[in-house]
């Protein structure tokens, strides 16, 4: 079964075209961080008017990458919830019309399980089958969208350049599976009982620790998108030379990362001697790179632990067959040092490029929940820029 997915939940264009929910045959994403670096975060507004822009052509080259037709195409997925409300309108209003246009079935996801069924792809084509990939007819060149330049260069990702090939897992997840989800808007650990059967065992009471990574970002004088620069600072800096406090929560498996970013901000006021009135705009200045790469490593380190201290309890506790990491944050090498170190059990990562958001995970799970679910009528596919985890229609 061929599905093409379609993502767009809040700056990351993309479409992919995934077969029977483990092979990656094209995965095309266009990045709007150059554009929102500008801000220093995500503006809404700019993110949706991209989206637009390159949605077309974004799904067009996503097929024509993977050597396929509409005739080949089994279904649509698309993320529906949750994210920025005008750029889910974008990604579902392509999706409807599309499934509508093609005749094809519509299955509304999740995109924050998305990131965890981008563990679910452990296959691509080999490099002799890439070049007997034969284009779809009709496609365009990525550029071309209806007579209209795409204004932000586009990422093709052909599966992370499927040419070189990706390091995928060797097998997929094992059920019972114990999921961490972790990203710029959400950090959650979820045991699977089995696909569209689980329970929420903890989340993020306050700020996720991808949007934590992007408020010390700024402290601290280093460019957006926060993850990666705090993790390239902290390579050069002491871990151990700041004690950050660890949230006490009566559920040990929720988190919170506001305490923790307040003591960034309270240290770094201490070490530059001013008070806790000095404007945290005008901190990077007064900080050296010494000290600037001291507190990304030392906030990292703690950031991290926090993870990986609850993840190893619900392992410890719940003793799942598998455990997977997912979301953006699951790119951080800290994190998967520290987790190496202390879970017992293996574990293996989504390569890099399907961390982040993308629309292979997406199709990944349609095809899932194909296999439980009807699909859902065109007309009923809405947007849900909050809905959690737990309210989405298959985990009954």
């Amino acid at each position: 079964m061929i599905i093409l997915g379609i993502e767009s939940s809040c700056d990351e264009t993309s479409a992919a075209v995934v077969e029977d929910g483990r092979r990656l045959l094209s995965n095309v994403v266009n990045s709007q961080v150059d554009i929102h670096a500008a801000y220093g975060g995500v503006v809404p507004e700019v993110a949706a008017r991209s989206h637009i822009e390159v949605i077309n052509p974004v799904i067009r080259q996503a097929m024509q990458e993977a050597g396929v037709t509409w005739d080949d195409i089994d279904a649509i997925a698309v993320a529906n919830a949750p994210g920025l409300v005008g750029s889910l309108l974008v990604g579902t209003l392509a999706a409807r019309t599309l499934a509508e246009l093609h005749d094809k079935p519509l299955y509304p996801v999740h995109h924050v399980e998305g990131h965890i069924y981008a563990n679910f792809l452990v296959e691509q084509p080999s490099p002799s089958e890439e070049a007997t990939l034969e284009p779809s007819s009709g496609t365009q060149p990525l550029n071309a969208s209806s007579g209209r330049e795409v204004r932000s260069k586009v990422a093709s990702e052909r599966s992370g350049d499927l040419s070189r090939g990706l390091k995928l897992p060797t097998h997929q997840p094992t059920f019972p599976m114990l999921a961490l989800a972790v990203s710029g808007l959400h950090s959650q650990l979820v045991l699977f009982e089995d696909h569209g059967k689980y329970r929420l065992l903890g989340e993020t009471l306050d700020d996720a620790i991808g949007e934590a990574f992007d408020k010390v970002a700024r402290m601290l004088g280093l460019p957006y998108p926060g993850g990666p620069s705090v993790s390239a600072a902290a390579e050069h800096g002491n871990p151990r030379k700041y004690d950050f406090p660890k949230a006490k929560l009566q559920n040990p498996y929720d988190f919170s990362f506001s305490g923790l970013k307040t003591a960034v901000l309270r240290a770094i006021q201490r070490e530059v001697g001013v008070d806790h009135t000095f404007p945290s705009f005008e901190l990077p200045e007064r900080l050296n790179d010494v000290q600037r790469a001291d507190f990304a490593a030392s906030f990292q380190y703690t950031a991290v632990k926090t993870l990986v201290d609850a993840t190893v309890k619900a392992t410890n506790e719940f003793q799942p067959a598998s455990v997977v990491i997912a979301g953006g944050v699951a790119a951080n090498q800290e994190l998967r040092r520290q987790l190496s170190q202390q879970l017992p059990l293996p574990i293996e990562y989504a390569p890099m490029s399907l961390c982040t958001d993308n629309a292979g995970m997406i199709a990944a799970l349609g095809y899932y929940r194909s296999q439980v679910l009807e699909p859902t009528s065109v007309d009923e596919v809405s947007v849900y820029p909050s809905m959690s985890m737990t309210q989405t229609a298959w985990n009954v």
